[in-house]
């Protein structure tokens, strides 16, 4: 019995395919930049520069010769080439700061709503949990409790409070999964 292998269809030719391209290789392409730069906005830039030069030479990717991964791995290597490069010629930017935003000059304001929202969320999650899972959460972490205190309270050992936290934390979250929340 042979397998039959199936058809390449990968590449960078449309906007869909970019964008699958994008969810499938951004993420780890931008880990692999961040340890290059150690810069998570340079990163960030590296990874959308890496993206458009793909996409721009998409006519000539090979799968013959490489995965679209590897492919993308090398021109995200010479993108970081490139603007380490392009750094080192000026070095009096490293100095410049970004001006303060008005989060930072005033502080966040927090939007009533989006709160009310979560604690609405995590409320609705914590009750689809069991109750022993539930109280050591919501002792531990929303009430910030000492785990020697609630474990003493709970008449309980401190490693069965911790592992009650950790599963609980799990099917925690389970049911947000489950309602369609993401974290």
């Amino acid at each position: 019995m042979q397998l039959e292998e199936a058809p390449v269809t990968a590449g960078l030719s449309d906007e869909d395919e970019v964008h699958a391209a994008y969810v499938a290789h951004g993420p780890e392409l931008y880990r692999f930049v961040l340890r290059g730069l150690a810069d998570p906005g340079a990163a960030q830039d590296v990874v959308q520069e890496t993206f458009l030069r793909a996409w721009r030479a998409a006519d000539r990717f090979d799968p013959e010769l490489a995965s679209l991964r590897v492919w993308l791995f090398a021109i995200a290597r010479n993108a970081m080439i490139d603007h380490t490069r392009a750094a080192g010629a000026r070095p009096w930017q490293g100095n410049l700061v970004d001006p303060p935003t008005a989060e930072a000059v005033g502080g966040t304001v927090d939007d009533p709503s989006e709160r009310l929202l979560r604690s609405w969320v995590v409320e609705e999650a914590l009750l689809r949990i069991s109750e022993e899972h539930r109280s050591a959460i919501v002792q531990t972490h929303l009430k910030e409790r000492a785990y020697a205190e609630v474990a003493a309270e709970m008449s309980i050992p401190i490693g069965t409070l911790r592992s009650r936290v950790f599963y609980g934390l799990k099917a925690l979250r389970v049911a947000m999964d489950e309602m369609g929340i993401t974290p």
